[in-house]
């Protein structure tokens, strides 16, 4: 028999729901606070006239929150700009040869800002002004190094002044992000509004991969199949292209 599956990740972590328990998708959103709720339960939201327990899918699986891998991911990314401008006024001054990439979609955080799309008014702002400076970083830097073998002079006053100036614009606005981190999780993250039984809650996952049209003997056990994770249960994992996922048989909401 054919089966059709939600596949999501979390994490580094994969995993599928059958889409016959998935009423919808939606972008993630700020929720209101349960007092004294279970640890796994992040709040609640209205939806269509109805009051929605939201499920931390992370907290559920035991990795840590989305708010604080960012947080890592963007520290790493102002530490490697650190980096790559020291090594600029280092070849500037010295005349040595520049090994970092002066093309602003090549380095890590290039790539990530062109992978990432927010609906958020407020870190659309964010990030509009940190894809402006950060282009402008990598523009200057080419174009200090590209006149220093005939005016090391301009290329010295372009370092010490428009780049460092953009430079620091740019850890600005990275330090913004991390100030937002909440908002920029939301727009990043979904809430799968899933039915179980008489139950209807959502589950806040990272990313929504693809849908998957496969046969259900293809799913193969899993030692995880009986974990001893009380509100998840695995009906075991499938090859997708080379990538494992998990296939969820069910999943509960902690009262």
């Amino acid at each position: 028999m054919m089966i059709d599956l939600i596949v999501f990740s979390v994490s580094n972590n994969r995993y599928a729901l059958k889409i016959d328990n998935i009423q919808r998708i939606i972008q993630a959103s700020e929720l209101t606070n349960i007092p004294n709720s279970h640890e796994l339960v992040d709040g609640m939201m209205s939806h269509e006239d109805k009051v929605i327990k939201v499920l931390n899918f992370r907290k559920m699986i035991g990795v840590e929150s989305y708010d604080e891998e960012l947080k890592e991911l963007f520290i790493k990314l102002k530490a490697a700009h650190q980096d790559w401008i020291d090594e600029l006024k280092h070849s500037v001054a010295n005349g040595v040869a520049f090994t970092k990439t002066i093309d602003p979609h090549k380095c890590e955080l290039g790539m990530w800002l062109d992978n990432f799309n927010s609906y958020d008014d407020k870190v659309s702002v964010i990030l509009k002004n940190l894809m402006e400076n950060h282009k402008h970083l990598h523009a200057s830097g080419g174009e200090a190094l590209e006149i220093y073998h005939n005016d090391k002079d301009s290329a010295q006053e372009i370092v010490n002044t428009t780049i460092y100036d953009t430079f620091n614009h740019t850890m600005d606005d990275i330090e913004t992000f991390i100030e937002e981190l909440e908002r920029v999780a939301n727009s990043l993250q979904k809430f799968v509004l899933y039915e179980n039984g008489d139950e209807n809650f959502a589950i806040k996952v990272d990313v929504i991969e693809d849908i998957a049209h496969i046969k259900e003997s293809s799913i193969m056990n899993s030692d995880d199949k009986n974990d001893n994770n009380e509100f998840l249960k695995l009906e075991g994992v499938l090859d997708i292209d080379g990538v494992l996922v998990n296939v969820i048989k069910t999943v509960t909401i902690p009262n």
